[in-house]
Formats: structure tokens, C-alpha cells, sequence
């Protein structure tokens, strides 16, 4: 199975849309002529922009799945489980058949690539603050709950002295180094001034706001 690049004159994956019903999604395109089968890649635009590397093609060949043409007449399209919160992406390759070898169309235009959000994932935090009367310091324990997997470029920690900030650029940012695991994750404790106070926020509002729910517990 191999790859080749759109041109002029091959079969192409064209008007491709979906559907959603409650955790369903059903995908409808039309097929081009002589194509009998297509390769489809379930991928998550929140962790990979689709999980493509950014070059468009599957980041593994294990994920592609085989449809044929006559599934797709008995189903009325593809049908498959929404199991992923976030931005879903699916990709529909038409497949070329060369004496047993296998050829996927990559279209660059993305005209067979469609993302939908299925929802934000939730992330719960608390920060606490404790001080000893007899230290120059307090000590500041971060605590995330997350419903998915984050990625650490996702979320930072904002120092202020005097008060709590209240946006990103409210303070000294702090980047973490570590993903957050899907579950309860309880960080290092860290050492702040006894009038610097600590809050958690989005690296990007805008960018993962769309993917992601920052709640204080």
C-alpha cells in the first residue's frame, strides 16, 4: 500500500459530509467511476491536526480502514461511533488497484478530509496555597482532573504578586512538561513568594477553548 499525489485524470473523492445522530456519525460522498473500495483514517485534529503529521498523510497505515462500494450501498454510507471528545477528523482515500498493489489518492486540496467537534472535554483543577508564618515561601499544589488525554502545550500556570491573575497575560507564565493523562493528576509541589498567588489558564484561548473546558473545582 503506497501513496500517490492528486493529479489530472485520477478518481477523487469529491462532495464528502456527515451526519451526526446522538454517538453516531454517518459519512456520505460520492464515488468517482472504477472505484470499487476506499481507505478511511479516523483521525483527532486536537492531538495531530488529524493525525497527519501536517503533510496529510496518515501518521500510521494501521489506522486506514478498507470500505468497499457495495458496504457503503448497504449502509447508506459509512456509519461509525463517535468515542473521542474534541475535533474529529475523518479522511477518504480512493483506492487504485495495480495487480494486488494497493494505491491511496492524497487529495491536497482536502476536499475528502471532514472535522466536526463532538464536544468539549472537561478539565476540572484546584490550586491550593499553603504558607507557613516562619518561611519566606508558600507552597502551591496543582491538581487536574481531565476527561482526555491534554497535551502540555495546552495549558500554563500564571503567577502574580498580590493578586490572582486574571488572564494569560496577567503575570509570569509558566509552561508545564508533561501531558496530562486522562484522570486525576496531583503535580510537584512549587514554591512561590508568600504574596504571589498562582491560577491555571489556556496557553491559547481561542485554539483550545474550542476542544476543551477549563472549570475550577
Amino acid at each position: 500500500m503506497r501513496f500517490i499525489e492528486a493529479e489530472e485524470g485520477l478518481p477523487l473523492i469529491t462532495q464528502l459530509s456527515y451526519k451526526i445522530d446522538e454517538d453516531r456519525c454517518k459519512l456520505l460522498w460520492q464515488w468517482p467511476d472504477g472505484i470499487q473500495a476506499v481507505y478511511i483514517y479516523k483521525g483527532s485534529l486536537d492531538r495531530e491536526q488529524q493525525g497527519e503529521g501536517g503533510h496529510g498523510y496518515p501518521s500510521s497505515v494501521a489506522g486506514l480502514k478498507l470500505y468497499t462500494r457495495e458496504e457503503y450501498k448497504a449502509a447508506g454510507g459509512y456509519v461509525d461511533r463517535i468515542d473521542t471528545i474534541g475535533l474529529a477528523a475523518y479522511t477518504v482515500y480512493a483506492c487504485l488497484m495495480d495487480d494486488g498493489d494497493k494505491r491511496l489518492v492524497h487529495q491536497p486540496d482536502g476536499q475528502n478530509t471532514v472535522h466536526f467537534s463532538t464536544g468539549r472535554a472537561k478539565i476540572r483543577y484546584s490550586i491550593s496555597h499553603k504558607s507557613n508564618l516562619l518561611r519566606k515561601y508558600k507552597t502551591v499544589q496543582i491538581s487536574v482532573l481531565a476527561e482526555v488525554e491534554i497535551p502540555k502545550e495546552a495549558l500554563c500556570y500564571v503567577k502574580k504578586q498580590g493578586n490572582y491573575p486574571v488572564s494569560v497575560d496577567d503575570g509570569t507564565v509558566y509552561p508545564f512538561l508533561r501531558d496530562f493523562p486522562s484522570g486525576r493528576s496531583t503535580l510537584p509541589s512549587i514554591e512561590v513568594g508568600k504574596n504571589d498567588y498562582v491560577r491555571l489558564f489556556f496557553t491559547d484561548g481561542p485554539k483550545y477553548g474550542r476542544l476543551y473546558e477549563l472549570i475550577p473545582e
